[in-house]
């Protein structure tokens, strides 16, 4: 495959026609959409998620599923979560029954019941969650990295920024709806989460190595289609684990090819080997790189120092001396500004992007975040769009620019705090396993 100049033109695609294709650009908007979409469905509603929270988000979701079923029993509706975080309070909080309490609720008040299930993708949470992404109504895709709960579908006045996309397209809904059927949903391995006799993990140990043994071998199907100079290609991948990883090789094969430009999204700066191997390479090429993180206040683990501080609260200090020590690296080219490092900030806000985009010609859309734990562990997805004819170009911009509105460019790694500067709790924590050289444990997991 490598020796072909470029590997994508022998990529399965399926064709689209360019106004299928729908770029949303707030939390807000994504909310609104999932809700209409729900209410309208008229045959199916599938969405993956690495949970739906029992909060004012995540009821009001679950609350439209139900009155759609309630309305018309035979809508078939199923929702994937992973089975470990389904069952947990939130990191920090008291143990609890976790989010499979408020499936239970639900399942005991209506008549026609909608199925929550939970797929392990690993024995123990830390080795890997289900990471895929994509909700499924009637014929429409609505992509995003997001979850579904307050923060995400922006209550309270406050939001997690994600990426949102809406692809109207019959074979591609069909094609991911029969993955979550035949892979995910039809495995022992998966059960019920409101089901009052769901097993324990110990004792479906076996079917859960066997279930990831499968998703290995596993991907999307479909009849491939030829892309007209009106349409553009559209191809759902899915990858897990470190070995023939399809969606790992298309990341690193994207960024290879890239000769203009590269604009890469994520949330944690902590770039897989491969992958800032292969943006060091791109740098060496003359390939102008723009890289968005969210600055460390923006990051889902941030606790600000007035708070209490816990040992998660360690991480976006850990993710800024990895993106400090790049910036140092690449002072020269930050310089030329062939490199351009963005961190995004916005009031009290925190920030979830991922994809790539290269040459105005690629553009992945994933909810990978672009690091060693989703490299090797979790069960991840994306859609990969080449858009040759640039019908997309507008669009993409547009979604660029909303982006960019909050971010500040660095113009050199001394405008990122050093450990010095850090509350002193932090220090602490960050020389601690520095000492005990785990941090490069922690780097794989995290």
């Amino acid at each position: 495959m490598m020796a072909n100049r470029n590997p994508f033109d022998q990529l399965p695609a399926l064709a689209m026609n360019p106004e299928n294709f729908e770029v949303l650009y707030s939390a807000q908007d994504f909310r609104t959409r999932i809700i209409s979409a729900i209410r309208e469905a008229s045959k199916r509603i599938y969405l993956v998620a690495l949970y739906l929270e029992d909060d004012e988000a995540g009821r009001e979701i679950l609350t439209e599923l139900y009155e759609a079923k309630q309305r018309n029993p035979g809508l078939d509706i199923n929702i994937c979560v992973d089975w470990h975080r389904a069952q947990r309070g939130l990191i920090g909080a008291e143990s609890s029954e976790g989010n499979a309490a408020m499936y239970k609720r639900f399942c005991e008040k209506y008549e026609h019941k909608v199925p929550v299930y939970g797929v392990p993708v690993r024995g123990k949470e830390v080795f890997g969650v289900l990471h895929l992404k994509g909700f499924i109504v009637d014929d429409q895709v609505i992509y995003s990295g997001a979850s579904l709960n307050n923060i995400y579908l922006s209550y309270h006045e406050r939001y997690r920024f994600d990426r949102y996309h809406v692809l109207n397209h019959t074979t591609l809904a069909n094609s991911m709806v029969d993955f979550v059927r035949q892979e995910m949903i039809a495995h022992p391995a998966v059960n019920e989460l409101a089901c009052s006799s769901k097993p324990t993990t110990k004792a479906i140990k076996a079917d859960i190595r066997q279930l990831r043994a499968s998703l290995a071998q596993s991907s999307y199907q479909f009849a491939p289609e030829e892309a007209t100079p009106e349409q553009i290609a559209v191809t759902p991948i899915v990858g897990i684990g470190k070995r023939r990883n399809k969606l790992n090789q298309g990341i690193n094969q994207l960024i290879a090819q890239a000769k203009d430009e590269i604009f890469i999204c994520t949330p944690y700066f902590n770039f897989p080997k491969s992958v800032a191997k292969e943006v060091k390479k791109a740098l060496k090429r003359g390939v102008k790189v723009t890289i968005v993180v969210g600055d460390k206040t923006a990051n889902d683990f941030y606790i600000s120092p007035e708070e209490e501080f816990k040992t998660i609260g360690g991480l976006p200090y850990l993710y800024e001396l990895n993106l400090r020590r790049f910036a140092k690296a690449n002072e020269a080219n930050i310089a030329s500004r062939q490199l351009s490092i963005n961190l995004w900030k916005h009031d009290d806000n925190s920030f979830h992007l991922k994809g790539i985009w290269v040459d105005k010609r690629y553009m992945l859309i994933t909810g990978n975040n672009l690091n060693p734990r989703a490299w090797k562990l979790d069960l991840e997805n994306a859609i990969l769009i080449q858009d040759h004819y640039h019908h997309l170009t507008e669009q993409f911009d547009k979604e660029v620019e909303n982006i960019l509105q909050h971010t500040q460019l660095i113009c050199t790694y001394r405008q990122l705090e050093k450990v010095e500067d850090y509350p002193d709790s932090v220090q602490k924590l960050i020389r601690k396993i520095t000492r005990v050289k785990a941090d490069r444990v922690l780097k794989q997991i995290l």
